[in-house]
This record gives C-alpha cells, sequence and structure tokens, in this order.
C-alpha cells in the first residue's frame, strides 16, 4: 500500500487509529493559526503513543530555525514539514527530514516544485495563503502527475475516501497526506472516515 500521512492529528487515541489502519506517518501542526494546532506537551505524548517505523512529523509555518528546532527536540519529531515560504536550505543543520510544500495554483507550480532542494520531499497542496492548509480543495491531478514525474511527491489537498483511488492512480505520487477529508471536525478524525480511507487504498 502507499505510504500515508495522517495529519493535523491531536488525540493519541486519533494517531494511535491512523498507525493501526496502516499509516506510516502521524503529522502534528504547530502554527498557531490553525484550527488543528497541539501545543509541546499534547504533541510529545501522541509522538510518545506511535509504533516502531511510524513517524512523526511537525507542520510549521514561516517559523524561525530556533523555534523549529526547540520544537522539534521536545517533542521527539522524525520529520518537519515547512508549509510557508521557507527555504528549507535554512533548516538542513536540524538533523531531520524535510518536507517542503509547493502551492499548486497553475503549471508554474512544475517550477517551483523542482526548484525545492533535494533533500526535501515536495509535498504538493491547494494554494490557500490563509489557512496554509487542511482546506479540502483539490489540487490540479494533472499538474500533480506532471511534477510527480520529475520527482518524488506527497499529494495532498482535498483527498477523501471516495476520491483517493483516482487520485493515486492520476498522479502516481511517492505517498500521500489527508487531514480534512477524514475528519468530523477540525482537529477530530472521523474512525469511519478512516477506515474507508484506508480500505479504497487496498483496492488499487
Amino acid at each position: 500500500m502507499i505510504r500515508v500521512k495522517i495529519c493535523g492529528v491531536t488525540t493519541t487515541e486519533d494517531a494511535a487509529l491512523a498507525a493501526s489502519l496502516g499509516a506510516t506517518a502521524v503529522g502534528m501542526v504547530f502554527w498557531p493559526g490553525s484550527p488543528r494546532a497541539v501545543d509541546v506537551d499534547r504533541a510529545r505524548q501522541i509522538a510518545m503513543a506511535l509504533p516502531p517505523f511510524v513517524s512523526a512529523v511537525g507542520v510549521f509555518v514561516d517559523q524561525s530555525v530556533d523555534d523549529v528546532s526547540e520544537v522539534a527536540e521536545a517533542v521527539g519529531l522524525d520529520a518537519i514539514q515547512l508549509h510557508g515560504h521557507e527555504d528549507p536550505t535554512d533548516y538542513a543543520g536540524l538533523g531531520r527530514r524535510l518536507i517542503k510544500s509547493v502551492a499548486v495554483r497553475d503549471r508554474s507550480a512544475e517550477a517551483d516544485a523542482v526548484n525545492v532542494p533535494a533533500r526535501a520531499t515536495v509535498l504538493l497542496d491547494a494554494h490557500d495563503p490563509v489557512k496554509h492548509g487542511g482546506t479540502g480543495q483539490t489540487i490540479d491531478w494533472s499538474v500533480a502527475g506532471s511534477i510527480a514525474k520529475l520527482r518524488p511527491v506527497i499529494l495532498s489537498g482535498g483527498l477523501t475516501p471516495a476520491s483517493v483511488d483516482l487520485a493515486v492512480r492520476a498522479v502516481r505520487p511517492y505517498a500521500i497526506d489527508v487531514s480534512s477529508g477524514v475528519e468530523s471536525a477540525p482537529g477530530r478524525k472521523d474512525p469511519t472516515k478512516l477506515r474507508a480511507f484506508f480500505s479504497a487504498l487496498r483496492e488499487l
């Protein structure tokens, strides 16, 4: 099954369910402007509850290297996702895997993705300068597919149990990332939607 990151997780229960269903990564948001934001203490509890081989990913938006480093150390993050206008090179010294989001508005996203340093994995998401992800907006899969032919990508943006199989077939991404598409409310995952999401992937 394709690698799956369940993002915007705020409880150990949701993290445990995601991991049991086959998630390879759990994302926690540390940007204060998000309705899915978690504090360091809760994030540490979530990270410690993850089984081996399930990564804890921290999501940040235009936060300083020092702030990101402090959170990463305190929580024990395996990877850092930069979801703003950051230059991944500035964060390379933190000793953690890097993910850099690229907003897919039009074909210009291809150049943006190519220009991301090779040490960072590209995540394709909908363009939203206010919410910075978790919007439920679907991106242009044809553009995403073109980028996926150039380098490995994580596909995000409006994925749901009903659409994820079509998205994976169209784009052929390295991994997928879902947040709002498996929620009952921002930051609260819906067990039924989570199970349906993974069930759809198993049928690919």
